[in-house]
């Protein structure tokens, strides 16, 4: 895993490159490129949540994808409300 500026060539195309700017992606060894709310749930499963799955099913997935693009669209708010620290209040 590695931040998409620091990602090697060729594994990340200019278009892939652009892409990452808006969304997560996620490019698995066999080559498939996932991305947005998928990849987030695509991460959860590797890291032993597998029951993440099943959000991946239609309508969960919908709602997934809604609430991925509010928070990228709104990354400063959500930093503010999630990542609060005690001198923050």
């Amino acid at each position: 895993m590695a931040p998409y500026q620091d990602a090697d060539d060729p594994a990340v195309t200019d278009e892939l490159r652009a892409a990452c700017e808006f969304a997560m992606h996620v490019v698995t060894a066999d080559g498939e490129v996932i991305r947005a709310g998928r990849a987030v749930l695509h991460i959860f499963g590797g890291l032993g949540w597998p029951g993440m799955g099943l959000l991946a099913l239609p309508p969960l997935i919908w709602f997934i994808e809604l609430g991925y693009t509010f928070i990228a669209r709104n990354r400063r708010l959500a930093s503010r409300f999630f990542f609060r620290t005690d001198h923050d209040a």
